[in-house]
């Protein structure tokens, strides 16, 4: 094809067009002066306190910057213990002048804390409601960025947030706690195996989001869907995902466009997205990035979300995030990748090609399988919501059992470092698809488990517990803080060894074989799995109100206590904030379901009987329809009986709360749902649908768009 000029001038506009909204290191080149961008540098690159001259040079540079785009406001965004995302915006007006005019300012004092007040979100009881003081603090090691709708566009700056007492009351704090404690004592580790390069170690995540994506119209006449972000009642439609014709297949036109604009929205605020694919369900997609640093990965993720439901809106789409939205066919995730690497360059989790001989990965291997292993139930409780219950454990996500998948060449090499035997090294094998016009592929050192909830694929983690409307920071504080933990000890053992390379053999081996447990390369889904699992010790923590019981159990907080991660007090809190929660969410869809029930549901079969029993007056009905009239009756009375014993312990629940709520939801009001809607779902496929009030599955999933 022949050169166009307009090809490289395009290509140019989208290079240019990257982060442009983002105040990226190459923004910040042009708006401070050497000297001051220098020390900015440093800052983020040693992590040392952001001072007041550079602070005040700083906030005159953002402020120049959002000022020239177009910003009017700035908002200090951060993330609560609520799930989302909090923003509070100020005008840069700070006055009005002698003439009139305004007056413009922003100071290093306003850019590197807020006083939000905040009061009103969950602290699990770290400071009282009329204790209004609540600090956001600027996180400079992750960008700043403008958020531009049609009419407004504001200056948000990333932050942490914490009480007057010094409490996180946030995700952010302790992930950029675990951030440092991991690099603290990677580097130590490093030293003993003869690293004298490396300053610091740095956690790396990618997130996978899936998404459903529906028209707006029909959602709305959804008031589950409105209420809950899921369905609470729908029959399956005839056709599902049995045919797995939705994955990977063309995606529609209306949704290529929604897809486009995200596109350019993330480049332009510099989060690097990289692919998109439809999912498994139908109207079921995926939208995944490459790797930045923990905390900015959790930042983007957050931004993620927010561009696709805002965009959304823009196409008459409503984007669903909720873990499982409809019963049947798959719920949505948020694979976790991840990963440590060192400041110079160098993939810790990368085995090269004789992982045999690589001490250093086989050392961090050793670490994470320990840590997995050690800190299970707790990883559990990393993805453990009230949502999420309803995906983890199904035939379409990892088993509420954590375990490890290794593959087959790294499998092999641990089993003989327990045995005390050298590793083998076998070349890569290629796959010859027998076709002369095809190339020779060469195979990845190892395969994937689906079934794995962490499971390594090549040179990193890939978590996949985590559930697509959470928060990705908990599973990496997580992540972070027990694997550091695992590397202390492994500091201390060699430390008091004369003859360092036989300590850290030693350590390797012992600490394999008291792990190995972990490690499990078969069908998660398979019931012969969970035997398998009990026989090993290995824990099923089927609820997050099990999971969410770890938190206060003796090694976790051993665990946070000696890594300052989390102090026990604010350990305690987000127990007490996730067991509210759980409770919180179980009965909005228990008044939800109730709700549509009464006021929808029920009245409509109600009059379609009616209908039945007329016709029965006039004519002699058909045998389908006695049969008919027979069934819905019966179906309508053992959906109002159902639904008065669910009204009546929605009552009882008032007098519970905390851990003895949540337990109470988890026993008795999602069983009295269930027996709701199980009739209600009959009625739905026998109720003719001009009288059904709401869309269909069938309606929801396999629109036109």
């Amino acid at each position: 094809m022949p050169y166009r000029k307009g090809q490289n001038m395009e290509s140019n506009e989208l290079k240019n067009e990257f982060g442009c909204l983002a105040f990226t290191d190459d923004t910040a080149k042009r708006y401070l002066d050497k000297e001051s961008f220098l020390a900015l540098k440093e800052v983020k690159e040693k992590g040392i306190p952001l001072d007041g001259p550079l602070a005040e040079k700083l906030a005159h540079a953002l402020k120049t910057w959002a000022l020239e785009n177009g910003a009017t406001h700035f908002t200090h965004w951060f993330q609560p213990l609520n799930g989302i995302t909090a923003e509070k915006h100020d005008s840069f007006l700070s006055g009005i002048d002698e003439e009139g005019k305004a007056i413009l300012s922003f100071s290093g004092k306003e850019l590197i804390k807020s006083e939000p007040d905040a009061s009103s979100f969950p602290s699990g009881g770290l400071r009282a409601t009329f204790e209004a003081r609540g600090y956001t603090a600027y996180d400079c090691t992750s960008p700043a960025f403008l958020y531009k709708d049609d009419s407004s566009c504001a200056l948000f700056l990333p932050t942490a947030f914490c009480s007057y007492t010094n409490e996180a009351l946030d995700e952010k704090t302790p992930l950029l706690r675990s951030m440092d404690y991991l690099s603290e004592q990677a580097v130590k580790a490093l030293r003993l195996l003869g690293d004298e390069k490396t300053n610091r170690v740095i956690a790396y995540a990618g997130a996978e989001q899936e998404y459903f994506l529906l028209e707006g119209s029909r959602v709305a006449k959804r008031k589950d869907l409105a209420y809950t972000g899921r369905t609470l009642v729908g029959a399956p439609a005839p056709k599902g995902q049995e045919l797995e014709d939705h994955y990977f297949g063309p995606i529609r036109t209306q949704v290529a466009s929604f897809m486009s604009e995200v596109n350019r929205t993330l480049w332009k605020l510099g989060v690097p997205a990289r692919t998109e694919h439809n999912e498994v369900a139908p109207s079921q997609h995926e939208l995944a990035t490459i790797y930045s640093p923990c905390n900015i990965a959790a930042d983007q993720n957050q931004l993620v979300m927010l561009v696709l439901r805002r965009t959304a809106k823009k196409h008459g789409l409503v984007c669903v995030l909720d873990e499982k939205p409809f019963v049947g066919v798959n719920g949505s995730g948020k694979h976790n990748n991840w990963s440590i690497g060192t400041d110079t360059g160098i993939n810790l989790l990368k085995p090269g090609k004789e992982p045999e001989n690589n001490l250093i990965f086989q050392v961090f291997l050793t670490a994470i399988v320990a840590a997995t292993d050690e800190y299970a139930p707790l990883l559990r409780e990393s993805a453990a919501t009230y949502a999420n219950d309803h995906r983890l454990g199904g035939d379409e996500a990892p088993p509420a059992i954590v375990s490890v998948f290794l593959g087959e060449n790294l499998e092999e090499l641990v089993h003989r470092l327990i045995e005390g035997k050298n590793g083998s090294h076998s070349d890569r094998s290629i796959i010859d698809t027998g076709a002369k016009s095809l190339p020779l592929l060469y195979k990845d050192n190892t395969d994937r488990n689906r079934t794995s909830p962490f499971a390594f694929t090549g040179n990193k983690f890939e978590f996949r517990m985590v559930g697509s409307n959470q928060n990705i920071s908990e599973a990496n504080t997580v992540l972070n803080t027990a694997v550091g933990y695992e590397l202390s000890h492994f500091v201390d053992f060699v430390s008091k060894s004369d003859d360092k390379e036989t300590a850290i053999k030693a350590w390797i081996q012992k600490t394999l074989k008291e792990h190995i447990r972990i490690v499990f390369s078969g069908d998660g889904y398979s019931p012969e799995w969970k035997e398998e699992a009990k026989r090993r010790g290995l824990p099923e923590l089927k609820t997050a109100v099990e999971a969410t019981e770890a938190l206060s159990s003796e090694p976790v907080k051993q665990l946070f206590r000696s890594s300052r991660v989390l102090t026990e007090s604010e350990l305690a809190s987000r127990q007490e904030i996730k067991f509210a929660n759980y409770a919180s969410a179980s009965l909005i869809d228990a008044k939800t379901l109730s709700h549509l029930a009464h006021k929808a549901l029920l009245p409509a079969a109600n009059r379609y009987l009616a209908l039945l029993i007329r016709e029965t007056e006039q004519y002699e009905l058909s045998t389908y329809a006695n049969q008919t009239l027979d069934e819905v009756n019966k179906l309508i009375d053992e959906g109002f009986l159902a639904l008065k014993a669910l009204d009546e312990d929605i009552v009882k629940a008032k007098e519970l709360k905390g851990h003895e709520l949540a337990v109470y939801c988890r026993d008795v009001l999602l069983v009295d749902m269930k027996k709701v809607r199980t009739p209600l779902d009959k009625l739905e496929l026998i109720v003719d649908k001009s009288y059904w009030p709401i869309p269909s599955y069938g309606d929801l999933l396999f629109h036109t768009i």
